[in-house]
């Protein structure tokens, strides 16, 4: 099964071609990290999966859904979405796993009613992503890191299909970041985990079970293909127009810098 596919989707905007002509296919056993600079288009291919915006040209199915034949509110709610602006909307009073909770309602706070058995489910969801430790305590009081955590878990309530990451380490620092990875890379070793994209300016954030990764420059797939493959100084080096060094680092990761 796919979890999405696009064919010859492109997006134009008052006569401006923003995406052009992505042809995309990615399995549901597949994780992959989307790599691209600032307005390369990351965020509109993000808005085009989750039906927030519909291709100017093209087919796009997404988890066995056609745009054009399905219904968006259903698909949308199969799909989760963790980044960084979300975490100014959240209620400070909240305690973590009541806001994991408010995940199952899609809302911002919870207003209806739950059972016990749901509170307890989002505590276990807090705990399986390594969040134990912030099981009773208000939102306000955890660090970015901490409340990026339990973005996503209550991403993870509604037992999603997709999961995107989009630039969850921003804003983050060094330790933050690392504790943050290493959350997310042992929700990727969970036993029916949903398909992750993860989007990022840095490829020093790719962990290894990103096992496919693209690479998106000025509204165009420049490339795609698992990480062995795209890898590569020469590769790099077309995809930034600049000279390049890859350094490698712990745990089969790698760093980037200019020359």
């Amino acid at each position: 099964m796919k979890a999405f596919e696009f064919n010859n989707v492109s997006f134009i905007r008052d006569k401006k071609t923003l995406l052009n002509n992505v042809n995309w296919s990615v399995g549901t056993s597949e994780n992959w990290a989307i790599l691209g600079l600032n307005g390369a288009g990351k965020t509109l291919l993000l808005q085009l999966i989750c039906g927030y915006l519909w291709p100017s040209q093209g087919r796009l199915e997404v988890l066995d859904q056609v745009f054009g034949q399905a219904s968006i509110p259903e698909l949308q709610r199969r799909i989760g979405w963790v980044s960084t602006a979300l975490q100014y909307r959240m209620k400070n009073w909240e305690t973590a796993e009541k806001i994991v909770l408010s995940g199952k309602f899609a809302s911002i706070g919870i207003y209806q009613h739950y059972t016990d058995a749901e509170l307890e489910q989002a505590k276990t969801i807090l705990k399986n992503a390594g969040g134990e430790t912030l099981i009773g305590k208000k939102y306000e009081v955890l660090s970015q890191g901490e409340r990026q955590l339990v973005l996503i878990s209550r991403a993870l309530m509604t037992n999603p299909e997709l999961l995107i990451l989009d630039e969850p380490c921003n804003g983050l620092d060094l330790f933050a970041r690392e504790k943050l990875l290493s959350q997310i890379q042992n929700i990727a070793k969970q036993k029916n985990h949903p398909t992750l994209l993860y989007v990022t300016h840095h490829t020093e954030e790719i962990l290894p079970c990103f096992n496919h990764l693209m690479l998106l420059k000025d509204g165009q797939i420049f490339a795609k293909g698992t990480q062995s493959e795209l890898f590569n100084e020469e590769t790099f080096a077309d995809f930034y127009a600049e000279p390049i060094q890859i350094i490698p680092l712990k745990d089969k990761r790698f760093a980037v810098y200019p020359i």
